[in-house]
């Protein structure tokens, strides 16, 4: 699917403006850190559901989802109050991530495994603890990349298998070790790798 500009930039313009709370959580200012904390408190709440979904659309809307990957939009939101921190893993897919979690926490290697075989309507749900052992591990996530794969997801079986595909290549990758380098891995059309240090 070839991605107009427009969305492009504004799938970032919101991803900033998430990594932005993170960024104002942590501030000296006291007024700043405090409505961070208002503002990530009303996005945990979000995914409880029903009318409490709304606690998000002043944080999505403004940024103009286009109508079909809005409840992505708003899913990631929800991942990011969970899991909040900066813009420190540009690049990383899901399955980097979760392979760096293995690593401090070999026991999340099942829940991964469910990851790649459960069905579509189960994903939100085992997403937000695999974010969740994420956080416990102080593991980051590319927001911008994973809301690309989510999207991505949706569109077709066929896509959502070749994204889950992808993130157990990366998963399953050799770690680098001093003299050898591989190929970064190709990202999904909208995001741009940058190489990363898993």
């Amino acid at each position: 699917m070839q991605l107009s500009s427009s969305v492009t930039q504004r799938r970032e313009g919101f991803v900033r403006s998430l990594y932005g709370l993170h960024h104002a959580l942590t501030s000296d200012n006291p007024r700043r850190s405090g409505e961070a904390r208002r503002v990530l408190a009303r996005l945990r709440r979000s995914f409880v559901g029903g009318r409490q979904e709304a606690e998000a659309y002043d944080v999505v809307f403004p940024h103009e989802p286009p109508e079909r990957e809005q409840k992505m939009w708003l899913l990631v939101a929800g991942f990011f109050a969970l899991h909040p921190h900066g813009n420190t893993a540009r690049g990383r897919s899901f399955g980097a991530a979760m392979r760096e979690l293995v690593e401090k926490r070999p026991s999340a290697a099942r829940r991964f495994t469910q990851l790649l075989t459960i069905d579509p309507p189960a994903l939100p749900h085992h997403l937000r603890q695999a974010v969740q052992l994420l956080r416990a591990c102080d593991v980051a996530i590319d927001y911008h990349r994973l809301l690309a794969d989510l999207v991505e997801m949706q569109e077709s079986a066929d896509q959502a298998h070749r994204v889950r595909l992808r993130w157990a290549q990366h998963y399953h990758r050799p770690k680098r070790t001093p003299g050898r380098t591989t190929a970064q891995p190709e990202s999904p059309e909208g995001v741009t790798a940058e190489p990363v240090d898993e």
